[in-house]
């Protein structure tokens, strides 16, 4: 069932610095697979401690979840992410439309 404070943190994540844009380039790739933080950085064309900066933010905020240990880490978006997909997608078009 979703959150109905699911937009505002997905406002504050996505919205709410310079960095919520490639927040959102990490979730759009972990929706279709999962990715390590180097596969991540490799797709994105981003620094590896960037890739770690956002990912630390996105599971602050439940929106991804990791899986593994140490360098078999392997990141998935979360079940709260997931049950709260349309706000996602809604809030996503309209920083699109910007």
């Amino acid at each position: 069932m979703p959150d109905p404070n699911a937009k505002r943190i997905l406002w504050y994540v996505f919205a709410g610095s310079k960095g919520g844009n490639n927040r959102i380039k990490i979730v759009d790739l972990l929706k279709e697979r999962p990715y390590n933080i180097n596969q991540l950085a490799e797709a994105i064309k981003l620094d590896y401690k960037a890739i770690q900066h956002h990912i630390s933010v996105l599971e602050k905020n439940n929106i991804v979840s990791k899986m593994g240990e140490k360098y078999g880490v392997l990141y998935f978006v979360s079940n709260y992410f997931e049950a709260n997909i349309d706000a996602f997608n809604e809030i996503r078009s309209k920083i699109k439309k910007v």
